[in-house]
């Protein structure tokens, strides 16, 4: 009988013995997940900001030739210039006009011309450094003032008729070619072309008038 108890007593002892490890062990898996690898901490995208250059710089504007290859904006400005100060007597670039002023004021401001010769019933002074020709009557009063300026030396008839239309009156000189336009009732604006170059050699604001009235006879 005691052998009995015993052996019962060792066979109870061992299922809970076994039963204590199966739970340890089943304990041990269900407290201990898998090491999972760390989540990759992606950076977020950059922004980049936009270029001041790009976003603001505008594109260069094209500019676009004149119509038929003729002239720009500034060539006509300067033509249109040129017709009201002949208006008033003048030509660009120069402070005494023909019908207004003497000679004595050009030669006060300018000292006396490189030279000083007679045309026609007048008499022309030449101011190389300056430019210009000045033509004067015997009474001392300017009747011509020309320019040899060389922005004017660009033109042509082609540039000057888009802008003034065609010359109220045509001239020859030799080789030269003088495309004549009305600046009011006073003064004639003249554009002096040789046929070697086609463009303008020298232009003259002009009183007729003043031309042929010597005044001193």
């Amino acid at each position: 009988m005691n052998k009995y108890i015993k052996m019962m007593t060792a066979g109870v002892m061992l299922t809970g013995m076994l039963s204590l490890a199966a739970c340890s062990s089943g304990g041990s898996e269900a407290a201990s997940p898998p090491p999972s690898a760390p989540p990759s901490a992606s950076p977020a995208p950059a922004t980049s900001a936009p270029s001041p250059e790009a976003s603001d710089a505008a594109p260069p504007t094209a500019v676009s030739p004149a119509p038929g290859g003729g002239m720009g904006q500034n060539t006509a400005a300067q033509l249109t210039e040129l017709l009201e100060l002949a208006k008033q007597g003048k030509a660009p670039g120069l402070p005494f006009a023909a019908h207004t002023d003497l000679i004595d004021d050009v030669k006060k401001a300018w000292g006396e011309p490189d030279k000083e010769e007679g045309a026609g019933q007048g008499i022309y002074a030449t101011y190389s450094a300056k430019h210009a020709v000045i033509g004067f009557n015997k009474g001392s009063l300017i009747f011509d003032v020309r320019s040899s300026a060389a922005e004017l030396q660009q033109l042509t008839l082609e540039q000057i008729e888009e802008t003034l239309g065609k010359p109220d009156d045509v001239k020859t000189s030799g080789n030269d070619s003088i495309y004549i336009y009305k600046a009011g009732e006073q003064f004639q604006l003249k554009f002096v072309i040789p046929q070697s170059t086609g463009k303008v050699d020298h232009i003259s604001v002009f009183s007729e008038q003043d031309s042929i009235n010597n005044m001193a006879g």
